[in-house]
């Protein structure tokens, strides 16, 4: 028989994310600090506007690109929040979750053979959805020693006469690294120099800490017409089974995505775009509430990783740590291998964010503390086993 399967999609590896998930559901007694995704229900008063849509029979397709409403409050809230402005009925387009909006704007954007810049450590769509779309990946393995940021001169290196496009996935998975104003200026003015475009993903951007609000690279002199914005409801409303993303950008762009979107999804779920619309209407105090919480969650991680001598920096963003255990001897594999079988404690390997993440972990702290302590006393009695061994 013919294969019926793409050359380019069996060449694509799956996620290095889901596996442990799997093996920690059949385990007993386990505990997951993999999963990145909040452990907060979605607050009442949003479940309760889609609940009463429902009820009221608000069941149908709506615009390809989203409900008139949702996208209205959409424009709002980015006007208010990180001072961009969009046109509501040709710069927005609401999607089935941020991954979606990556998907449709690299398949918009990109001819075979154009380049994609994708700094890693990062999340593991960006790589496959720029080879789904016939571009070819250019990883930067961002640093350590600059808390995983991208500097313009790791970007200036990297940009050849095929670059088309730039990923810029801050506030960061898995590192919780993030740029601030003059970081995303320098990288700006090279952006503009060559003449690229840039895909912002900007999914956690209400997730930061420290007292510096994120920033946008698109409210940047110049940059507006040069990137598509990502972000989504999943992580900031507590909101990832309702599926719902958007993007904004140039009318010259979105046209061209929301053709796609419409060939391939026809519309996002009616359902969650109206309970989306009175998350950005009322949701505000929910997601300082989650962000307050969160931010207790990384000062307490922080303090036991000093307490047990595991190195790493003070991340700004998302709710994700990015300890290194290179002093082990072991590549991040291993060592997540052998704490899952030795203490049934389940964490993500650097490298299923790409191969700069070895010797490194991503702890996610989207659980209660109660199970983070439980968590890291497990992990600080594996490191004494580890530290013994070396004896």
């Amino acid at each position: 028989m013919r294969n019926p399967l793409s050359k380019t999609i069996t060449g694509i590896a799956p996620s290095g994310i889901r596996k442990y998930f799997d093996i920690v559901s059949e385990m007993e007694e386990a505990i997951s600090l993999g999963v990145g995704e909040p452990d907060f229900d979605t607050p009442w008063h949003i479940r309760d506007e889609g609940i009463y849509s429902l009820e009221k029979g608000k069941t149908f397709y709506t615009s390809n690109a989203g409900l008139k409403e949702l996208k209205i409050e959409i424009a709002k809230y980015l006007k208010r929040r990180f001072f961009l402005s969009y046109d509501y009925e040709h710069e927005i387009l609401v999607t089935v979750g941020g991954s979606e909006a990556i998907d449709v704007a690299m398949r918009a954007m990109l001819d075979p053979g154009d380049e994609v810049i994708v700094p890693q450590p990062s999340f593991v769509c960006y790589t496959p959805c720029a080879i789904l779309a016939n571009g070819v990946p250019v990883v930067i393995e961002l640093k350590e020693e600059n808390e995983f940021r991208l500097t313009a001169e790791e970007l200036s290196a990297a940009i050849t006469p095929k670059t088309k496009l730039l990923v810029l996935p801050f506030p960061n998975n898995p590192t919780g690294s993030v740029m601030s104003q003059s970081d995303l200026e320098e990288i700006a003015e090279v952006v503009k120099k060559h003449d690229l475009y840039v895909l912002s993903d900007e999914i956690y951007a209400e997730l930061t800490y420290g007292g510096e609000s994120h920033v946008s690279i698109a409210s940047l002199p110049g940059m507006r017409e040069r990137t598509i914005v990502v972000n989504g409801f999943s992580k900031a409303y507590a909101m990832t089974g309702w599926r719902l993303g958007y993007a904004c950008g140039p009318k010259v762009i979105l046209e061209q995505m929301i053709k796609i979107h419409q060939f391939a999804i026809m519309c996002a779920p009616t359902t969650s775009q109206y309970a989306a619309v009175e998350a950005l209407k009322n949701g505000e105090d929910d997601v300082a509430r989650m962000r307050e919480e969160y931010d207790g969650r990384r000062r307490y991680l922080l303090h036991r990783f000093k307490e047990m001598g595991l190195p790493c920096f003070e991340p700004f963003g998302a709710f994700y740590m990015f300890p290194c255990i290179k002093k082990f001897g072991m590549t991040s594999e291993e060592f997540a291998a052998r704490l899952l079988e030795s203490e049934k404690l389940a964490v993500v390997p650097g490298t299923a964010f790409g191969a700069g993440g070895e010797g490194f972990l991503r702890i996610s702290y989207a659980y209660s503390l109660e199970d983070l302590k439980r968590a890291l006393c497990r992990m600080e009695r594996f490191l004494t086993k580890l530290t013994e061994e070396k004896k």
